[in-house]
């Protein structure tokens, strides 16, 4: 149970579900129309911004001592990885919008960057989860393109939906589970992610 837990917290990191959402957005909406070329460019080039950039950050910090592990178990470990990953959502988000992508799909790294900033300010007296966070995020947006007109049609949105409240699920037991945070945490979470991209999204 215990590997299963870490895998799950690895393949659903805070840092890898934006480029989730952004390639379910890419493959699953009428962007799909688009030249597959210029949609694996934007999937890897979101990647980059908000994976790869903040990841090599966290390990520099590390290395430098300036937190005590690459996994951030430590409240006060994640003022600094928190602000580096603001700045990298809000990086990725110009890059959309310069890219001309439509303002539903920018608008879903504004609302992980407004996320971002909740956790942070929370994070000062409580260790809120931003894996919960993430996900919360990628539930919202699955919902958003779901039951709006945004789907591919065909794409069968409510089994995607369904399957991501399953991971989302699976993520916060595997989280609790390893210790990482309480359910209250886990819960908190995931309503701020939902919720900033949701609200988020009704600016589109």
């Amino acid at each position: 149970m215990k590997q299963i837990s870490q895998l799950l917290s690895a393949i659903f990191s805070p840092l890898l579900v934006p480029t989730y959402g952004i390639i379910l957005g890419l493959w699953a909406t009428l962007l799909v129309l688009a030249p597959v070329n210029t949609r694996i460019h934007v999937a890897i080039i979101t990647c980059c911004i908000t994976a790869v950039i903040p990841a090599i950050g966290i390990f520099v910090l590390y290395r430098l001592g300036v937190i005590g592990s690459t996994g951030l178990n430590d409240r006060t470990d994640r003022t600094v990885p928190y602000i580096i990953t603001g700045v990298a959502y809000l990086a990725c988000m110009f890059y959309l919008i310069r890219a001309n992508a439509p303002s539903w799909l920018w608008l879903f790294i504004a609302g992980g960057f407004a996320a971002t900033v909740v956790s942070a300010v929370i994070n000062r007296w409580w260790k809120i989860s931003a894996h919960m966070a993430a996900m919360g995020g990628l539930m919202a947006i699955t919902f958003i393109i779901w039951t709006t007109p945004l789907a591919m049609p065909g794409v069968g949105m409510m089994i995607w939906f369904a399957a991501t409240v399953f991971a989302t699920g699976a993520v916060g037991t595997a989280r609790v589970y390893l210790g990482r945070h309480t359910l209250a945490q886990v819960l908190a979470g995931t309503a701020n992610g939902f919720l900033c991209v949701w609200i988020a999204s009704l600016f589109a």
